[in-house]
């Protein structure tokens, strides 16, 4: 079984949508749809936004409906200058921005028992390489900062950017990354660039969504034929 996890609808439903035809199983006050795709048992959905929201779903994925292996797609703003607008990013590690117990002399974005920086799993970052390849796909790589905040302030993305060395922004990732890093399950995380999580972010976030959204859900359904 293969998990395939996104945070909105609109992240999801380019999937459902090439899939057509699924089974919904409602739990946990959410949906999850299984479905078959060139042979592989999958299980999609939606954790709703937020790293409490997205924690319990991909827990649910895997104590529940026994993933092996879970596929983040989705949406996030860039901090790196590099990146713009419907570029596509991979995670090669991911950290909680918004985690602080500092006054007790840890640094940002640790608490005892656990990683700062969670890493994704090698070989589905290898394929992903590939696959970006095979489609003309200039996908980057690089550190992922997550926290229960849509950044649009210019102040707060350079401290994020300076205090982590991020190059994107979203509010998922890092805690499905824990939950998996702690159930021993693979995992990677792609994101489609939305906006540049500064002044205005959340209207080209509004404007670009879908059209991001659909660039990473058609990805994520390349990887999974091929694995």
């Amino acid at each position: 079984m293969i998990a395939i996890l996104g945070a909105m609808p609109e992240e999801i439903t380019p999937l459902l949508d090439a899939l057509k035809d699924y089974e919904e199983i409602r739990y946990a006050n959410n949906v999850f749809y299984l479905a078959k795709f060139k042979d592989k048992e999958l299980v999609i959905a939606y954790s709703k936004i937020g790293k409490v929201n997205a924690a319990l779903t991909a827990t649910i994925m895997i104590e529940k409906f026994k993933a092996q292996k879970l596929l983040f797609t989705g949406v996030a703003g860039a901090l790196n200058e590099n990146l713009k607008i419907k570029d596509m990013l991979y995670a090669e590690s991911l950290v909680q921005h918004d985690l602080d117990i500092t006054a007790f002399g840890h640094p940002h974005g640790f608490v005892p028992g656990t990683s700062i920086f969670m890493k994704s799993d090698g070989n589905l970052n290898v394929l992903a390489t590939k696959i970006a390849k095979q489609k003309g796909i200039n996908l980057k790589s690089g550190i992922i900062a997550t926290g229960d905040q849509f950044i649009c302030e210019q102040s707060k993305k350079d401290w994020i950017k300076n205090t982590f060395k991020a190059d994107a922004t979203e509010m998922e990732g890092a805690s499905v990354a824990l939950v998996c890093e702690s159930l021993n399950v693979p995992f990677f995380i792609l994101r489609a660039i939305s906006d540049e999580a500064g002044g205005g972010a959340e209207f080209d976030f509004d404007e670009f969504l879908q059209s991001s959204a659909n660039i990473s859900a058609d990805f994520i359904l390349s990887m999974i034929e091929e694995l």
